[in-house]
């Protein structure tokens, strides 16, 4: 089973299912309310464990009613909690999530304890760093964690992927060495300045990110698919496959994880963005985002009927 280490956040969705999002000044009747496990970073652990891989977390809470709600999901999933610390003096992540009838949403995070984390802290997961085969962040703990789960894998040469999201300001030189960046698109324009509408866009801000140092560039198109722009110059544009999405929440997530197994795995780019689809396409047909994650067999049932490959 490949390793995989998660530098990442911890974060309770509370979502509010509604047919359609108030405008400003609006109270708009929902239909129902669900917490439950979620944040970038736990969702992207949750795909990777479901899809086959062994996860290791790195992360912190508060010590509240919400970090049970956290707690009991590892021990459901049998994920690892042995870098998972605690922080009295904040509250636990959590995400005010809406989510339409069309299956869009909206979501506010407050990041609370996952702010918190510390260089120390993951430091303290360097023998588990030794012998990862990928490490998967994003930019919902904070900054010194990031940097310095960065730091661990180049040291130990585990492959990179970091999603930057939530787009915010980083630091100088953050991307630089970076094996597999994934923005989506709103990500990529922050980040690069080119609005990303079609695949010629998609085509300039890979180019941007390559001359800030990222290696190979994965640019996630929603229902369009991903495009993948790598260091040896080739490119590709993987369409989705033929699922309906009743719930896009966590589908960049769900990719990411599913990605991180493959890269894990060493499997070639065009199966590994493919097996990474599928995982994203299931995760959308089931509300939710960490729970909503799909398990293994499933990725290569769909794997085998829409694209042809079977592993």
């Amino acid at each position: 089973m490949s390793k995989i280490m998660v530098v990442g956040s911890l974060i309770v969705d509370v979502a509010a299912y509604t047919p359609h999002f108030p405008i400003v000044g609006e109270t708009a009747l929902g239909t129902k309310l669900k917490f439950g496990p979620g944040g970038k970073g736990n969702n992207q652990a949750t795909a990777a464990s479901r899809a086959g891989g062994e996860v290791f977390m790195v992360s912190k809470t508060g010590k509240d009613f919400l970090q049970k709600i956290m707690l009991d999901h590892y021990e459901g999933e049998k994920m690892s909690t042995k870098y998972i610390y605690e922080d009295e003096s904040v509250g636990t992540g959590s995400a005010l999530i809406e989510i339409d009838d069309n299956g869009d949403n909206r979501i506010v995070v407050i990041k609370d304890a996952n702010d918190k984390l510390t260089a120390a802290e993951v430091d303290n997961a360097e023998e588990d760093f030794k012998d990862s085969d990928v490490l998967i962040m994003q930019l919902e703990t904070s900054e010194e964690s990031i940097l310095e789960g960065k730091k661990l894998a180049q040291k130990y040469g585990v492959p990179i992927i970091l999603n930057p999201a939530p787009f915010q300001a980083i630091p100088d030189g953050l991307f630089d060495g970076i094996d597999y960046l994934t923005p989506n698109e709103t990500e990529a324009e922050f980040f690069t300045g080119i609005p990303v509408v079609d695949e010629n866009d998609a085509e300039k801000a890979a180019q941007k990110l390559h001359a800030m140092g990222v290696k190979n560039v994965i640019i996630t198109l929603g229902k369009r698919g991903v495009y993948y722009s790598g260091e040896d110059g080739y490119k590709v544009l993987v369409p989705t496959t033929d699922l309906k999405a009743v719930d896009s929440t966590g589908a960049g997530d769900a990719f990411n994880g599913g990605f991180a197994v493959a890269v894990a795995e060493k499997m070639p780019v065009d199966t590994a963005l493919k097996f990474a689809n599928c995982v994203a396409s299931i995760s959308v047909t089931r509300q939710g985002s960490g729970p909503s994650m799909p398990k293994r067999e499933e990725v290569l049932e769909l794997l085998e009927r829409f694209y042809k490959i079977k592993l």
